[in-house]
């Protein structure tokens, strides 16, 4: 004896169609909206953040700047309006932790190397020493994408406070005036010039970590 004529199979179906459409869509209402947090210095390693900006707890960006970059180009702020890029600090004649961060955040400009929304910028902690020529030679030596990758030069004073007031990324060194200790992070900043991450610029873990959360800032932004 047949349990359903043929007539009644194509409700049927329509409605387990609907029932599986409402139920995704009853899934994607409750799943938690992916998100990422906005540092603040009071947030971070008190070694790596000047006195002066320690006890913000609100409202923190990067401070607008005038570089170098390995063109002989002047790059601004503005050069970064409206992208999403990742920062760090090295300096060209360093033989520890730098020549591992390069060579990650090479992987980071190949995998986004089409991805006009994404820039890359890293700054010189020695710009005594890294003149425009020396950072066009390192450029040259790790395949450096010059519409991509940005490595910059200039007054020191300045990349000093950018890295301990801005970026939050980079210990004093007492030994002379503006000196620093870089450290191994990546810093990841939105179309709002807010922090939105730190990333050990070493750890190939790390590295695929910032290339997820850049794809969930991409849909935040």
């Amino acid at each position: 004896m047949k349990l359903f004529r043929k007539r009644d199979v194509l409700p049927v179906s329509i409605f387990a169609v609907f029932s599986l459409i409402a139920i995704s869509i009853f899934y994607s209402i409750l799943k938690p909206k992916e998100t990422l947090p906005i540092y603040q210095p009071a947030q971070v390693n008190s070694k790596l953040v000047d006195t002066s900006v320690a006890h913000r707890i609100k409202y923190h960006t990067i401070s607008d700047f005038n570089l170098i970059n390995q063109n002989g180009d002047i790059i601004t702020q503005a050069f970064y309006d409206d992208k999403i890029y990742v920062a760090d600090f090295f300096f060209t004649t360093c033989q520890s932790i730098c020549p591992v961060m390069t060579k990650n955040m090479k992987k980071v400009q190949d995998k986004l190397i089409n991805d006009k929304e994404i820039l890359l910028l890293s700054h010189s902690v020695t710009p005594e020493i890294d003149s425009v020529e020396q950072l066009k030679r390192y450029a040259i030596s790790h395949q450096i994408n010059d519409d991509k990758w940005n490595l910059v030069t200039g007054d020191k004073k300045q990349i000093y406070n950018l890295a301990r007031k801005s970026y939050l990324a980079v210990e004093d060194n007492p030994i002379g005036e503006y000196d620093m200790i870089h450290t191994e992070n990546f810093i990841l900043i939105d179309k709002k010039n807010q922090i939105r991450g730190f990333y050990d610029g070493t750890l190939e873990s790390e590295i695929a970590r910032l290339l997820d959360d850049i794809e969930i800032l991409k849909k935040l932004d």
